[in-house]
């Protein structure tokens, strides 16, 4: 080797550094905490129970209400339940397939008597008996369903001609490649945050190389959430649209994911209700965080310029974390080869993103009016 450094036959982990360089981009890379370790390329895992604390009446017959066949197991005999925005209590009293029979136990001040097709009725309670029984309680764990997502090799070369050590601009050779090998960990965060988005999933073969499916993939499979924005303007209303329900399905919707565009479009629906006092010493409206008007919670917004911007997602993070395969994280080793003229290092590892629960922690909000033509027509 013609040039020397401190650390040239050394392998570096840098999946530390990768964090913090991933936990301070402003994009949705950024929600994908460290899980545990993959052991196979096709890495698979079993979805929570998870299950909304509210059933939706399908039809109503006498006192009998029909709901789906997953709101049904929410149900006991003796379960309470209120009607959305009313008061009236009511308890289940008996269960046959996924029809509940009702009775109304407390009016509560309300004129309703029953409730009526299409109504939500959230869960109060499941009283429980003294003495009770195991399976008398509500009962959570993990569901049978297996969902799996395939793992993605990354590689960045990082070069230093001789010419570039011969001008020393940077100080040392070591801090010429920790400086480049910083680049390199920006520019690889830049490119994971996209397969995080768009990615497809493809298991590794002869042949063929593995790649990681994204949110999309996941989330707009058969079965997720969604809100159709008809081409309108995105509002607190449509976002509040998805929070609803994903805390339907049990999630705690704490993200809006949007482009800036979009971001810009949210503010602004609150600027007649913001205040420029004369002691500030900055002005414009800006609001980074919604109010969940069914919890009262806050849910941030970020602003990630590679999300489409007809797309809005309502998201609960808790469901993303990241899966190096075991022995393969992020690491950087020399990679000089003889006779060249300065120092070569790789940066490579593989790994997979993990969306778990995601059909019940994510909503998209789709065909949203782009923000160009929003913006114009608050301006």
């Amino acid at each position: 080797m013609l040039y020397s450094y401190s650390f040239s036959n050394r392998k570096r982990d840098l999946s530390d550094i990768l964090s913090t360089v991933i936990k301070d981009e402003p994009r949705f890379i950024s929600n994908f905490r460290r899980g545990e370790d993959a052991t196979q390329r096709k890495h698979e895992w079993l979805e929570d129970q998870i299950s909304g604390r509210s059933v939706t009446a399908v039809s109503v017959a006498s006192s009998a209400v029909t709901v789906s066949t997953s709101d049904a197991a929410k149900l006991k005999v003796g379960t309470l339940l209120v009607v959305r925005n009313d008061s009236a209590l009511f308890q289940v009293t008996a269960i046959s397939g996924t029809a509940a029979t009702l009775s109304l136990v407390s009016a509560n001040g309300s004129a309703k008597t029953m409730p009526a097709a299409s109504d939500v009725l959230n869960l109060v309670a499941n009283p429980v008996a003294e003495g009770s029984n195991s399976g008398d309680g509500d009962e959570t764990g993990i569901v049978g369903s297996c969902e799996y997502n395939t793992t993605q090799i990354f590689r960045k070369d990082i070069i230093l001609s001789g010419s570039a050590l011969a001008v020393n601009i940077f100080g040392s050779a070591d801090n010429q490649l920790n400086r480049q090998t910083s680049f390199a960990l920006g520019e690889l965060a830049r490119d994971m945050n996209r397969v995080a988005l768009f990615g497809r999933r493809v298991e590794a073969a002869s042949g063929v190389r593995g790649e990681a499916g994204g949110l999309y993939l996941f989330g707009t499979a058969t079965g997720a959430l969604s809100v159709n924005a008809s081409s309108a303007a995105i509002s607190s209303l449509l976002v509040n649209d998805a929070a609803q329900k994903i805390m339907g399905e049990g999630g705690d919707p704490a993200q809006i994911l949007c482009s800036p565009g979009q971001a810009r479009v949210l503010s602004c629906e609150y600027r007649d209700n913001l205040q420029i006092l004369r002691s500030d010493d900055r002005r414009g409206a800006y609001v980074a965080v919604v109010v969940n008007e069914i919890n009262g919670r806050g849910m941030t917004i970020m602003a990630d310029p590679d999300v489409p911007d007809t797309d809005v997602w309502v998201l609960d993070p808790a469901c993303f974390s990241l899966a190096n395969l075991s022995g393969r994280a992020i690491a950087d080793e020399d990679a000089t080869p003889a006779g060249f003229d300065g120092i070569k290092r790789t940066a490579l590892g593989e790994l997979t993103f993990v969306f778990k629960n995601v059909k019940q922690r994510c909503c998209r909000i789709k065909a949203v009016q782009a923000s160009a033509t929003s913006l114009a027509a608050l301006a």
